[in-house]
């Protein structure tokens, strides 16, 4: 039922986008590994499977599973199972900082010490229902602004009393270790083509160099070095199918040597900076 209803409106007109915060995605066929960024979600697969690196990480959802983050994320993305007959079909729920503390406040769930800033886990009935009722609402758009807020809660309670509440828990609270690591994150998305410092960083975010880079690699798999690095290379492609032109690239990501850029470019891509842009504009 919830594939049929997602996979009706997905191909209307505005259906996609008609409850806020809810996104849904059809895809009729497998593709390549893709970078992208994902800003803190929760995901839940339909219909086929998708698997995503991070950082040194390597995790599949499915029908089986959920994909929860609460930091933005650069990840390489691929869905492995989709075909005409079965697409892959996903359903997710931008984060929202407030009513999970509303939550809190309420008393849902005690405080912990988790750091990890991305989980998957198994999916359940209770949270099933909750979801399946929130895309139900696409036949009665009408009844989305009074229903709609109240079932974005319920799901996130059944997430919250599962293995990844502390993911979204500590979203809440300004004082944990993740909201820290995710100030410093916000700083190297805002100055990610410029030198960087870990003691600058452990600075913002409150911490001991030491102690900050360990729940760093914790919460985001990756070091802040290598999650600056990622982030260059991600705008680095987008600029390259833009301008074909690889010096000009580098320089503008913030690379000083064109044929560092080139290396770590092909390494991560698997294919040279012009020759890897020649073919995704093809």
């Amino acid at each position: 039922m919830m594939r049929s209803l997602a996979g009706r409106h997905v191909a209307m007109p505005g259906g996609a986008g008609a409850i806020p915060g809810v996104s849904l995605f059809v895809a009729p066929s497998v593709t390549c590994p893709t970078s992208t960024m994902y800003e803190p979600m929760l995901c839940l697969v339909l219909q086929g499977a998708k698997q995503v690196m991070v950082g040194d990480r390597v995790l599949r959802y499915d029908p089986l599973s959920y994909f929860v983050t609460s930091l933005d994320l650069p990840v390489s993305g691929q869905i492995i199972e989709a075909s005409d007959a079965q697409p892959y079909i996903c359903v997710s729920l931008r984060l929202n900082r407030d009513v999970i503390a509303s939550l809190l406040s309420d008393g849902a769930m005690p405080a912990d010490g988790q750091t990890a800033g991305f989980g998957i886990s198994p999916v359940t009935p209770q949270l099933v229902d909750p979801w399946f009722r929130m895309l139900a609402l696409l036949d009665t758009p009408r009844d989305i602004p009074v229903l709609a807020p109240m079932l974005e809660r319920e799901i996130l309670y059944r997430v919250m009393q599962g293995p990844q509440g502390g993911v979204l828990r500590q979203i809440a609270r300004d004082d944990s270790q993740l909201s820290q690591v995710r100030q410093a994150i916000d700083w190297i998305r805002a100055h990610f083509n410029e030198t960087i410092r870990v003691e600058t960083l452990a600075e913002i975010a409150g911490m001991s160099p030491a102690s900050f880079h360990r729940h760093f690699r914790t919460a985001a798999a990756m070091s802040p070095l290598q999650y600056q690095k990622t982030l260059r290379l991600q705008e680095a492609r987008r600029l390259m199918i833009m301008t074909g032109n690889t010096a000009r690239t580098a320089h503008s990501v913030g690379y000083e040597s064109a044929s560092q850029f080139s290396r770590e470019y092909a390494r991560m891509f698997g294919t040279p900076p012009f020759r890897d842009a020649a073919r995704l504009r093809s």
